[in-house]
């Protein structure tokens, strides 16, 4: 995205708490935030991550409650819950990287859901 150093170090806060939902908060909130490219661009992937969140608790949730007799008669209810679990697990793994990446002022897409962010506008 191409970031000048002084939107870096006036945004690296703002980045790094976008991942922790403040910094999206802050990022709305804030003219100057929403100004800032640096910021930009982790909240862009800080709201794609919030969304598949979101998701895979919503549709797990239903598959469990669906599908939770069947595999509770059928000893596998426990393979729906942890399936669940792990793909948040990886959210959050991909969370910790933003943030890493947003405290040293890196510009870094995130695997898989960094070319999905790129192509929001905010």
């Amino acid at each position: 995205m191409g970031s000048n150093q002084n939107e870096i170090e006036q945004g690296k806060a703002a980045a790094v708490l976008s991942y922790l939902l403040v910094g999206i908060i802050w990022f709305f909130a804030d003219e100057k935030m929403r100004k800032n490219r640096f910021v930009a661009f982790h909240v862009k992937q800080a709201l794609v991550l919030l969304v598949i969140s979101v998701a895979v608790s919503i549709v797990f949730a239903i598959l469990g409650s669906i599908l939770g007799l069947f595999f509770l008669m059928m000893g596998g209810f426990f393979f729906i819950f942890w399936i669940g679990r792990i793909i948040n697990l990886l959210v959050f793994a991909l969370a910790l990287w933003g943030i890493i990446s947003a405290a040293q002022g890196k510009e870094q897409e995130l695997p898989v859901i960094g070319s999905f962010a790129k192509k929001f506008t905010l």
